[in-house]
């Protein structure tokens, strides 16, 4: 099978890689990019542990193929801490021990930062319902949600 080109941006940087046309985004940004932030936890875009932002709209990078981040912007895990400075999501996540196993939080945090985005002060109900798509077996919810209201206070402030 004939790879396929790609240029595009991930984390504010401009990339090129080939790739099958079959290759999920995700494959790609783990095995050929090394960003192994998403995980793929089922493969068919139900528990969210692939989530990233893909022009500014979250999606499970399982779903996506490598060839349809031609020309787009990819926002992963990876480029959510500036430095050693973790974003007020990822400070906030281990200040209340929003996690465990891991599996699922990065796709969590960006869920997170995908909400804020679009809505920095949401009520318990919206956080819930905009992290409806990512699953978690270890933690339970509450404690990702007052990290998420924790984070979007500090963000208004900031």
């Amino acid at each position: 099978m004939a790879g396929v080109a790609v240029s595009t941006t991930i984390n504010g940087d401009n990339v090129e890689y080939l790739c099958q046309p079959d290759e999920t985004l995700l494959d790609v940004l783990r095995d050929r990019l090394g960003l192994t932030g998403a995980k793929e936890g089922c493969g068919t875009g139900d528990c969210g542990a692939c989530s990233i932002i893909l022009d500014d709209r979250l999606v499970c990078s399982c779903l996506v193929l490598g060839a349809e981040a031609e020309g787009r912007r990819v926002e992963t895990i990876e480029g959510m801490a500036h430095g050693d400075r973790l974003h007020p999501l990822q400070q906030k996540f281990l200040e209340h021990a929003a996690l465990q196993c891991g599996i699922c939080t990065p796709g969590f945090l960006m869920a997170a930062k995908d909400l804020l985005a679009k809505n920095p002060d949401p009520t318990e109900e919206e956080i819930r319902f905009g992290l409806a798509g990512n699953l978690c077996r270890c933690t339970g919810y509450d404690k990702i949600v007052r990290a998420v209201q924790d984070a979007a206070n500090v963000m208004k402030g900031a």
